[in-house]
């Protein structure tokens, strides 16, 4: 993937904007220990990195957002760093397989992305937690029920329902980040003079 230096500079950005709202919001939601925030952190990450992809419809280009943001969420203050980075960096590589494999952005294939990426934050407690931190998956499994119990109001024994609960709420934060995503980058790119985000200059869509 070649990319333009005004490319690369719009990709920083947008990760850099990424990268700050782990490093300021994420800090804030943690410590004031809010529900859901890594699902909160996931969507609004995903909105800002599929914004940049409308503007670098480029393939490579939304994993490149989140490399960036990862690495600025080395200079977060205190707390463990490492399982938020490695959520950074799947969140944007699903989204960006997504978006390899669908081509061009469109406003379904942005919906799809951040839905996939908002619901890895379900799946991924149980990769990394075992691996990174040494707790088991029965552990974790116990951790979901009990969220289940307390944010949805039921027994750890409808284990199938708080599953389904928590995909559905998941798949439909993902779907409006991808949404509201491609309103954001379609009113940019109007304000720029572009009134057609998936119209972008010829030098854009295609590999150099």
């Amino acid at each position: 993937m070649k990319l333009s230096t005004r490319e690369l500079a719009t990709l920083a950005v947008f990760g850099a904007l990424w990268g700050l709202v782990e490093i300021s919001l994420g800090s804030v939601l943690k410590t004031l220990n809010i529900p859901m925030s890594g699902m909160v952190l996931s969507a609004i990450g995903l909105v800002i990195a599929l914004t940049g992809r409308v503007f670098v419809p480029r393939r490579g280009s939304t994993l490149f957002i989140g490399v960036i943001a990862m690495l600025l969420k080395l200079f977060s203050l205190g707390g463990v760093i490492l399982g938020p980075m490695v959520g950074i960096f799947t969140e944007a590589l699903v989204a960006e397989i997504v978006l390899s494999l669908t081509g061009k952005p469109r406003r379904g294939s942005l919906a799809l992305a951040g839905a996939l990426g908002v619901a890895w934050v379900l799946v991924q407690p149980f990769i990394t937690n075992p691996l990174l931190f040494g707790r088991t998956l029965f552990t974790v499994w116990l951790d979901l029920l009990d969220r289940g119990e307390q944010l949805l109001g039921l027994p750890p024994s409808s284990a199938l329902w708080i599953i389904l609960g928590f995909l559905l709420i998941y798949l439909a934060v993902g779907v409006a980040a991808g949404l509201l995503a491609w309103s954001i980058a379609h009113l940019l790119q109007k304000r720029l003079g572009h009134p057609d985000p998936s119209i972008t200059h010829p030098k854009s869509q295609g590999e150099e």
